[in-house]
């Protein structure tokens, strides 16, 4: 009777073990798939969406630049003077201070440099006197944003007639682009969706899940317009701005899995 006991014991345990094996195969398998699913039988469809975005915003630099000798504190008053005339007429045509930016404020030197001739084989040797400082230079940069194109070109003339000598860098760009690249994005994932449809139907296979999504696009940067304008005390006409357009485009890429 215990000899039976012990051969049901055995079988019991093999077919116990043998059970184990195969759950713990099972389990292998749907671990491998769920770290690394359809690795071999998978594929990948790219698309694109596109949108067409009016820039909202006119964007230009202008610098007040003031010389003159080794009075620091005169060409400080005289350069301010001149900036703040421009902000205040800025202000005026509707800009708000949020929008108005100072980039740099500086005081640069201007030398004298003397050129020393070399001495001859032999000869007495002079030393060269160094640079001399004979005055001094204030610029001051302010970097205005426009939103109302409107009155882009009355600011750019009213500027100079301010006392602004430098009026460069016009650009236009999109404040907010998040709304346009979630359009294109949308475009661009059902272009994807679409033609892997297509790819599993001509090619007799059901398609799967989802397995990964990537993006990538192309955002736009401020569009530069040439304009650099150096006067003094001169009238300006006004210019006529005009924004054109820029286009969004993003990129996806989608795997799915093969059934």
């Amino acid at each position: 009777m215990n000899e039976k006991i012990k051969n049901y014991l055995a079988i019991a345990i093999v077919v116990a073990l043998f059970l184990f094996s195969l759950s713990a195969v099972g389990f292998v398998r749907s671990y491998s798939k769920s770290i690394e699913p359809s690795a071999f039988r998978s594929f990948s469809v790219r698309g694109e969406g596109k949108a067409i975005a009016i820039p909202d915003v006119a964007q230009f630099t202008f610098s007040v630049i003031t010389e003159g000798g080794l009075d620091i504190a005169g060409l400080q008053k005289e350069n301010t003077q001149k900036a703040n005339s421009a902000i205040d007429f800025i202000k005026l045509e509707g800009v708000k201070t949020k929008d108005i930016k100072t980039q740099n404020y500086t005081i640069e030197p201007r030398y004298q440099r003397f050129s020393c001739p070399r001495p001859l084989p032999g000869g007495v040797v002079k030393p060269c006197p160094p640079p001399k400082i004979i005055g001094y230079t204030v610029r001051q940069s302010v970097l205005v944003k426009i939103r109302n194109f409107d009155t882009t070109g009355d600011i750019l003339a009213g500027v100079v007639k301010s006392g602004v000598n430098s009026v460069s860098q016009l650009s236009f760009t999109i404040d907010d682009p998040a709304e346009l690249e979630n359009e294109a994005r949308t475009k661009a994932i059902k272009q994807a969706k679409e033609k892997a449809k297509s790819i599993s139907k001509a090619g007799g296979f059901r398609l799967g899940r989802l397995l990964s999504i990537e993006e990538g696009g192309f955002f736009p940067q401020p569009v530069f317009r040439t304009l650099e304008a150096r006067v003094a005390g001169a009238s300006a006409p006004v210019p006529t701005i005009e924004p054109g357009s820029q286009e969004i485009r993003i990129n996806v890429t989608l795997r799915y899995e093969i059934k």
